[in-house]
């Protein structure tokens, strides 16, 4: 208790001693409180652009795989084989129990030809998709309004569709509800039965991305009926979902393994998982904050510096003061202590002003940009944890200096 009482009485002299010195220790605070919000606005940057490429990824279904033939075999006898290497007669087999790892599967068939897509005078570009009563869910798609399409959709090749927002807008403008309306797909009557909700796919779309095509310029329609409008039973490709995102691989691989066997080697198949473009974006996410803390700890270092210079500064004034000390009745550790405390003081002051900074800056930035900058929990932790760090190391030295005279010398000092 006596101990605690000493060291206690040793903070409050830190806390006066910092007091005297204000500007020094206001200039000090500054230096370590600027490293602070450097870092912390580099970690707050990495966790909000991690955030909006899982939001965009998100749109296509976290444990989406994609199956399709691969047409750059180098196999001129493969090569030459005509057709998507998936047909109507290969579901059944896919959906049973060959494939454990894969949770369920759509057949999606794309629409040749680029049929005109019209409602009276009104035209769209839209892309045209055929799939099943399961795909809504594997893509991670919600609807708007209306319904989803349905296993007798399926099996009646009923002249049904679902549109995505775009396509509402260019061909229903004056109608809130399409839901219900038809409209023609070369020269044919469909019924919309449902409307999608809108996705963002804006990184995507602006990085060149395949996947950055306009999600909501689609028309969804029962793939048997696009079957149907192409003249063939073939599927351009499957999507399925992972029963898990680890094990992503295992299921395109299991895939893959039935088609090759089943049409004997004559097409190669090739894959795309969403697992992949998860690995991808968090190494370069990581590679880029790493590099981003590096610089702005450049500037926590500097910080850390003029904290370990202005202590040195500190010692040398107040020499005959540690003398005085000693002499009546202070040792070496409690010398040590008070030292280290003005130094942890000032960098624990500093990280608190440059936590609240960076915080403020991210607000602002997620204000103008609409970015999610705000700091996570685990970075103002750890930034805490630094100041008290950087306090130490640059206090460290200078106090054990302090702690190193002896009495008389001390005394002896002007």
């Amino acid at each position: 208790m006596n101990r605690f009482r000493i060291f206690i009485e040793l903070l409050i002299e830190a806390l006066l001693a910092l007091k005297e010195n204000r500007l020094r220790s206001l200039l000090s605070v500054i230096g370590i409180a600027i490293g602070i919000a450097a870092v912390m606005t580099v970690s707050a940057v990495s966790s909000g652009g991690k955030a909006f490429v899982l939001k965009e990824l998100e749109t296509f279904g976290l444990r989406s795989v994609w199956v399709f033939r691969d047409y750059e075999d180098k196999d001129p006898n493969r090569r030459v084989r005509e057709g998507s290497g998936l047909v109507e007669q290969d579901l059944p087999v896919l959906s049973g129990n060959c494939c454990p790892a894969v949770h369920q599967l759509s057949p999606v068939t794309l629409a040749e030809n680029d049929p005109i897509i019209q409602w009276g005078n009104r035209y769209s570009n839209a892309a045209i998709k055929g799939v099943n009563a399961r795909y809504l869910s594997i893509n991670n798609d919600r609807l708007k309004l209306g319904r989803g399409l349905r296993q007798e959709d399926i099996r009646g090749r009923r002249p049904v569709v679902i549109v995505g927002e775009t396509v509402g807008k260019d061909l229903f403008p004056q109608m809130e509800n399409p839901v219900g309306s038809h409209l023609r797909i070369a020269g044919r009557k469909f019924r919309v039965i449902g409307v999608l909700q809108y996705k963002s796919r804006d990184l995507l779309a602006s990085i060149g991305s395949e996947g950055g095509e306009d999600a909501n310029n689609r028309i969804l329609l029962p793939y048997t009926l696009v079957q149907q409008m192409n003249g063939n039973r073939e599927i351009s490709y499957l999507q399925a979902e992972a029963v898990s995102l680890n094990q992503a691989e295992r299921a395109v691989a299991q895939l893959k393994q039935v088609l090759e066997r089943r049409h004997r080697g004559a097409y190669q198949y090739t894959q795309v998982t969403l697992a992949s473009y998860l690995k991808t974006v968090d190494r370069i996410l990581s590679g880029i904050t790493a590099m981003g803390v590096v610089a702005a700890s450049t500037s926590l270092l500097v910080g850390g510096i003029g904290v370990a210079g202005i202590m040195s500064t500190a010692v040398v004034e107040r020499i005959r003061e540690i003398g005085v000390r000693m002499a009546i009745g202070a040792n070496r550790r409690h010398i040590l202590f008070q030292f280290l405390a003005e130094a942890v003081l000032i960098s624990v002051m500093g990280g608190i002003a440059g936590l609240v900074i960076g915080l403020l800056l991210g607000g602002l930035l997620d204000l103008v940009t609409g970015f999610p900058l705000i700091p996570t929990t685990g970075g103002v932790l750890i930034g805490l944890i630094v100041s008290v760090l950087v306090g130490l190391a640059s206090g460290y030295y200078p106090a054990r200096r302090a702690a190193g005279f002896l009495p008389v010398e001390a005394l002896r000092r002007d």
